[in-house]
């Protein structure tokens, strides 16, 4: 498969992450529609004949298949019953989720198959183009596979530590998942969603919106930012942006998404009855940032701030507001600074 394949297959609707309440797959190892045309562009195709063996249990494997037509039968041996898994099936992803790991079950083909074979670098591509629907096929992956081998263990009705320490290594994996998609949408330095998670956040707008209210937007830019670095250090400027970062947070509503846009530039997403309260919200950040003060850094530190804001008109997509905003900020900014002017 050409890059270009890959890319297109990628950006095509089928390979978005399913909406709020789309139905999942039916059986536990069944991909989404959205899923399998992801996984299966980024793949290499195969066409199997029975009775070849795709894999061997006990041997080490770096690959996961996609099935897209046949039959696979998975011979696991022990007190295990086997099983037969069919189109849009995926088997062999453990070699994937926790390295260069044994297979667990040999893997046969019982009718002619194609199928699709992701090794490590395909599977890092996908996850890079799409993570947020990666995670999602991960995440039930590993809830899959722990109640598996949790089911195991009770059936053997003895301890096998080959089985605990996957076991483990799955609880661990999950684990890291979890906090990488939260790193994935967060600022490390503040701690405040980043522009992904904003991004993530317009998309459930719908959802989050008190009906009595409306949305505002405030941009928020710091007052000579370079100086600040280049006559106090960087590190004196990395307080900076997390006391201001702070400040957004002390100012959100709990239905308010402040965030770091990039830099020394952020964001404050509000909810609010009118004009009046968004000016409210501009002029307390603006006055809570002329009140910082740091106790390891020069009395001749000062901190102000620019706050530029406007009201979202539910017709206008974010660039949009984005814009308005950032009209108004750089009103202030024309003016030296040091303030807050709200569109009317």
């Amino acid at each position: 498969m050409t890059k270009a394949e890959f890319d297109t297959a990628v950006d095509s609707p089928a390979a978005l992450p399913q909406p709020p309440g789309a139905l999942a797959p039916n059986l536990p190892r069944q991909l989404s529609d959205a899923e399998f045309a992801l996984l299966a562009a980024a793949g290499t195709r195969r066409e199997v004949a029975p009775p070849e063996t795709i894999i061997r249990k006990g041997e080490f494997g770096r690959t996961m298949f996609v099935i897209e037509s046949g039959r696979i039968l998975l011979e696991f041996g022990g007190e295990l019953p086997d099983k037969l898994i069919g189109p849009r099936e995926y088997f062999g992803e453990l070699a994937l989720f926790v390295g260069n790991h044994a297979r667990v079950a040999s893997a046969s083909a019982t009718e002619p198959c194609v199928l699709h074979v992701l090794d490590h670098d395909a599977f890092e591509r996908v996850l890079r183009q799409s993570s947020a629907l990666v995670a999602q096929f991960m995440r039930r992956s590993f809830a899959y596979l722990v109640a598996s081998e949790q089911q195991l263990i009770a059936n053997l009705r003895r301890r096998n530590e080959d089985l605990m320490l996957t076991l483990d290594s799955l609880r661990q994996t999950q684990d890291q998942l979890t906090l990488a998609q939260r790193q994935i949408r967060t600022d490390d330095l503040t701690g405040l969603c980043n522009r992904r998670g904003l991004y993530r956040h317009l998309e459930r707008l719908n959802e989050l919106r008190d009906p009595e209210r409306q949305f505002g937007l405030l941009l928020v830019d710091l007052d000579d930012f370079k100086q600040i670095n280049d006559h106090y250090g960087h590190l004196t400027g990395d307080g900076v942006l997390r006391a201001v970062a702070q400040e957004l947070q002390a100012a959100s509503a709990p239905v308010d998404l402040p965030c770091r846009l990039g830099g020394d530039e952020f964001a404050l997403l509000v909810q609010v009855r009118d004009r009046r309260e968004l000016a409210e919200r501009a002029a307390l950040i603006s006055e809570a940032a002329r009140q910082l003060r740091f106790p390891h850094a020069p009395r001749s530190l000062k901190v102000t701030v620019s706050v530029g804001g406007s009201l979202c008109r539910d017709e206008s997509a974010w660039s949009v507001w984005y814009s308005d905003a950032d009209c108004a900020l750089y009103h202030v900014k024309g003016s030296g600074g040091d303030g807050w002017h709200v569109l009317p």
